[in-house]
């Protein structure tokens, strides 16, 4: 027990969404995975309806999911994948999987995601596809790297894996350059406990990704997403407005908790358009007393598992594969600034009450 009474969780509160969609649901789908339906066509079915797109192309991750679609829209003779610094720690071993290199640039103060000037400020004749990544609370502007992506005739993938739910420019996130990636882990908004999967308006690329996904590479890996996964996924699309109610509610919560709380600044989600709500990210300012990663080490020890934001950057990690090394001092400051705190299934109102709680008795010690 602390000074001012605190003692912590008896169980952690973890920042993974974990959502556990109705067992009854489950079950159904699980029946009809057992009795042979094709409940991988019918997930990527109602997933391409979902993003309004043409094609989706389910696979066992979404790991492998990007490394595919790297591999089939990469142009022929260039080696470097262009990407922001500041996103998922295993985003450069993705482009090695690919035989690419990845290639870092900067991001936007503002969103925390690339954008068709931080990517044009980083361009080279050896970029051979451009990589759009989407931040965990928001969107990048999409319409204008499809723009960039025209311009100089390269194709475009984005990482969608945090933005299933939402729009830009009253267009669904699935539809955007020539394929987007998500992913079905448990932390993410679609629970299929695994998976993944491409969205794209391409035939040929859907072709191409299928043919990789089915063949069965030498190496043994079977890249097709598990049936009772595809179960999983079809229950949790069953659920998906219920769980943006509950995530708006935990938001809308922080939100009113945070606001008096000098230093913390709540990641805002744009609200004029559909959003998850799904992750809870805060801005450490200069009025707060402790650096970052000594605020996510003192909640950590009180079993509240809040987590650095995209930490180190990509740039900064070591890599023991070909990359381009950069220097991107507005992405090492932004780095030290953003965690996240707990949220998802598993966690309920008087548990982020208690997080708010600790919180301020850090500002108060």
């Amino acid at each position: 027990m602390t000074g001012d009474g605190w003692t912590g969780f008896a169980e952690p509160v973890s920042t993974s969404n974990l959502v556990r969609p109705e067992r009854a649901a489950v079950m159904r789908y699980a029946r009809l995975a057992w009795e042979g339906a094709p409940v991988v066509r019918m997930l990527e079915q109602r997933l391409a309806r979902l993003h309004h797109t043409e094609h989706c192309v389910a696979l066992c991750n979404g790991f492998w999911g990007l490394v595919l679609a790297m591999h089939v829209l990469a142009l022929p003779g260039r080696r470097d994948v262009l990407m922001p610094s500041l996103t998922y720690r295993r985003m450069a071993d993705v482009a090695a999987w690919a035989r690419l290199r990845p290639r870092f640039c900067e991001v936007e103060p503002a969103s925390l995601a690339c954008s068709a000037a931080t990517m044009r400020a980083a361009l080279t004749p050896e970029v051979g596809l451009l990589l759009g990544v989407h931040p965990i609370v928001g969107v990048c502007d999409a319409p204008a790297i499809e723009q960039l992506s025209g311009e100089y005739g390269l194709p475009l993938l984005f990482d969608s894996v945090e933005s299933v739910f939402e729009w830009v420019d009253g267009r669904k996130i699935g539809g955007f350059g020539d394929a987007e990636c998500f992913s079905l882990h448990a932390s993410k908004l679609l629970n299929g406990l695994e998976g993944g999967y491409v969205t794209t308006a391409r035939a040929d690329v859907a072709r191409r990704l299928s043919a990789l996904r089915d063949g069965r590479p030498p190496d043994g890996l079977d890249l097709r997403l598990d049936r009772f996964h595809a179960a999983m996924a079809l229950a949790s699309l069953d659920d998906l407005d219920a769980q943006v109610e509950r995530n708006r509610a935990r938001y809308e919560l922080y939100r009113r908790l945070l606001a008096g709380l000098p230093g913390v600044s709540l990641l805002a989600f744009e609200e004029a358009a559909p959003t998850s709500y799904k992750t809870v990210v805060v801005e450490l300012d200069e009025d707060w007393p402790l650096s970052r990663d000594e605020t996510v080490a003192r909640l950590n020890a009180s079993r509240v598992l809040a987590r650095a934001y995209y930490h180190p950057p990509l740039h900064r990690k070591t890599m023991s594969y070909p990359h381009v090394a950069a220097e991107l001092a507005l992405t090492d400051r932004l780095a030290a600034r953003y965690m996240l705190l707990p949220c998802g299934h598993h966690v309920d109102h008087a548990a982020i009450e208690r997080v708010v709680r600790l919180l301020h008795s850090l500002v108060s010690r």
